[in-house]
């Protein structure tokens, strides 16, 4: 387990601050005591006293200090299937990269898969991850390996069991009309292999079981998305959460057929979605709606109007077919934007830079005249607008006196800060991730000079290529299942077509 009760001192860096010259950032140095920043300001080590006598000193010179990043949106289940999929519209790829079309995975396989989604997000700067799990069968053996793993490697965590307790048959617009009955078996089990046990016992027990369990972990709840869930199973989970300010994570609008899909079950609320969210009590600045796309400008307002978070997976939706959300409607109704990689099966990379650039730029999309967000916004949604979907902005997010030191050393004299005119727009436009240098999380760093400490990574990568004989084993026979069902899945896939939803969220449709 990762812990600190060392004074460090950071020396002579530019100090990121959202609030300040985001072009060319104040040095400064940084005080951390314990788990937590101390002091920011120039020149500290003439100012301290003697109990405050550092133990070590970082030399910043050349180098930036940024809070570390927050990935609001990431499922760490599929991460040894990236590089797997493309040109799979969302319903489809879910028949491929999801845990309910594999056997139970090894212990050995949970551990492994979890560390390499830890160490990716440490050298891509993310600092905390919001990991909405789904484990089939459920063993609760496995969510201790998880989270062991993820305190192990020092990363801050706020985990939450995805879980539904509707079947996808009933669920997926035409699924049930479309595909021939000889192949339901293949995907019931495929789509739902549902717990014998009521789902919301089973989130329930885990977090009367887990709270306070570790240090740096929050606790969440995540129906997988409304039109799966049951109004009863729903009232629970917003039960639970008003009780226990608990934060919720869903899915919303991820793909047009789930526009459909609101359109078809819930014709009591409009075909809203929102509105039917809404109707449960699970809006508000506790609800975090991940994608987001195919919403309506009235249920935009909506969620402005209620503080609901939305967590932009940008790279994801593009490569699943979902679209393009739209994120200055967002900006103009007020909604609380933050930035998630999705699925490393969907998107393949937890790098947060892919996303801050395409929120940067994606918005022209639909919107002309030139606007937000800016990359400075980018950079804000990526840090304080994923803490504030945990309600955790008072402590990461940000370089603060009194935050947590949870915080990314990047080396300016790489390529991609060379003249260095604006540490925004080139971290945003430019950066890909390899100029980072340290991360430092709770105090503690957990990668310096590009190495982390602790973990050992060539063993990591040798527990990887020992469980991937069985799992390459187990995808060619889910490919091979699936081949039957393939073709009367796009169909459904195009029948959702049929549907007016009274909005478009690609570009160009019907063009060349």
């Amino acid at each position: 387990m990762v812990t600190s009760s060392e004074i460090i001192l950071i020396r002579d860096g530019r100090v990121y601050d959202h609030d300040g010259d985001t072009d060319q950032p104040t040095v400064a140095d940084i005080l951390v005591e314990g788990t937590v920043i101390s002091r920011i300001g120039p020149d500290l080590a003439a100012k301290l006293e003697r109990a405050a006598t550092p133990h070590r000193v970082i030399d910043a010179r050349g180098k930036l200090i940024l809070p570390g990043f927050v990935n609001a949106h990431y499922h760490s289940h599929d991460i040894l299937l990236r590089g797997c999929f493309e040109n799979l519209p969302t319903e489809i790829w879910f028949m491929y990269a999801l845990p309910p079309s594999y056997p139970r995975r090894s212990k050995e396989e949970i551990r492994a898969r979890t560390l390499l989604a830890a160490v990716e997000c440490l050298r891509n700067g993310i600092t905390t991850v919001q990991d909405m799990l789904t484990i089939v069968p459920f063993d609760p053996d496995d969510v201790d390996i998880v989270l062991d793993a993820y305190d192990e490697i020092g990363l801050r965590t706020i985990f939450a069991l995805q879980v539904a307790d509707l079947r996808a048959l009933d669920r997926v617009p035409f699924w049930r009309e479309t595909v021939p009955s000889r192949y339901h078996g293949v995907l019931a089990g495929a789509a739902d292999r549902a717990e014998q046990r009521d789902p919301y016992e089973v989130v329930a027990e885990e977090y009367f079981r887990l709270r306070g369990s570790k240090p740096r972990l929050t606790l969440a709840l995540a129906p997988t998305n409304p039109e799966m869930c049951s109004v009863a199973f729903l009232e629970k989970l917003a039960a639970l959460s008003a009780e226990h300010a608990l934060p919720v994570y869903t899915h919303l609008y991820q793909s047009r057929a789930a526009a459909v899909a609101g359109r078809l079950y819930m014709p009591e609320h409009g075909g809203s979605q929102v509105d039917f969210l809404r109707a449960l009590g699970l809006l508000g600045p506790r609800v975090s709606l991940a994608h987001s796309i195919w919403i309506r400008p009235e249920e935009v307002a909506t969620l402005g109007a209620t503080g609901t978070n939305v967590i932009l997976n940008l790279a994801s939706n593009l490569k699943t077919k979902g679209g393009v959300p739209p994120i200055r409607a967002f900006l103009e109704s007020g909604v609380p934007l933050a930035l998630g990689t999705d699925n490393s099966g969907g998107s393949d990379a937890q790098n947060m830079f892919q996303q801050m650039k395409l929120c940067a730029v994606l918005s022209a999309v639909s919107d002309l005249e030139p606007g937000p967000p800016s990359a400075a916004d980018a950079l804000r949604y990526a840090t304080v607008g994923g803490a504030r979907t945990a309600a955790l902005e008072s402590d990461i997010g940000a370089l603060r006196e009194g935050m947590k030191a949870d915080l990314v050393i990047v080396d300016l004299s790489t390529p991609s800060f060379v003249p260095l005119n604006s540490a925004a727009r080139q971290l945003v436009f430019i950066e890909s991730g390899a100029s980072i240098e340290s991360v430092m999380i709770d105090g503690r760093m957990v990668m310096q000079d590009r190495k982390i400490l602790t973990i050992d990574e060539t063993a990591l990568r040798q527990a990887v290529d020992a469980v991937m004989p069985e799992l390459r084993r187990d995808l060619a026979q889910v490919c091979e299942r699936n081949a039957g069902v393939h073709p009367y899945l796009f169909e459904a896939y195009r029948r959702s077509w049929s549907h007016d939803v009274g909005l478009d969220r690609y570009i160009a449709t019907g063009g060349r």
